[in-house]
């Protein structure tokens, strides 16, 4: 290959006969099919997993939930003694941590380590979980679990295979009620 010369101009570059090039052509959106509706996560899963155990590109698959919604389930009241509790577990867990890099560094005795810096980890636990607790003044005397949940899920596929994954699906339901 030569370098041009001022007085020649440099060689054009190909450009594509039409459309994008060959590395922007992945980032276009696809168009999509909703090939199947289902009340639960589980459905659209066993849907997804029928596809796939009959050969279709499930690549070009994706479970969307709509009418999405925050679900706190209340565990149980939370006191000070239990939010302690709570700490002191967290401590612990953290100082066998820090127990367990200092006995690989020390020569020294290390199950009194590994004890130690479990009991300091644990004390200190129980000391910052009960303090947060009662900082919070009562506003928050409870633990819960949060979780999103969708009110439907719905199947969806590529156009150019829409019709390959109804009948997969409908093959599916035609089974499951016989």
């Amino acid at each position: 290959m030569t370098t041009p010369t001022p007085d020649e101009p440099p060689a054009p570059t190909p450009a594509p006969a039409f459309g994008p090039a060959a590395h922007d052509r992945a980032a276009l959106p696809r168009s999509t099919v909703t090939v199947a509706r289902f009340a639960d996560y589980a459905g659209a899963q066993q849907a997804v997993d029928y596809l796939s155990d009959n050969g279709f590109p499930v690549a070009r698959t994706a479970i969307i939930g709509t009418d999405l919604r925050l679900v706190e389930h209340v565990l149980g009241r939370l006191t000070t003694g239990r939010a302690a509790v709570a700490g002191l577990a967290g401590g612990a867990w953290f100082g066998l941590f820090v127990g367990i890099l200092f006995t690989l560094f020390s020569t020294a005795n290390w199950v009194g380590i590994l004890l130690t810096t479990i009991v300091i980890g644990a004390l200190w636990g129980a000391v910052f979980g009960a303090t947060a607790h009662a900082m919070t003044g009562g506003r928050r005397d409870f633990t819960s679990r949060s979780s999103l949940q969708a009110g439907e899920y719905a199947v969806t596929v590529e156009a150019e295979v829409a019709e390959e994954a109804r009948v997969l699906i409908t093959r599916m339901h035609w089974r499951s009620a016989n």
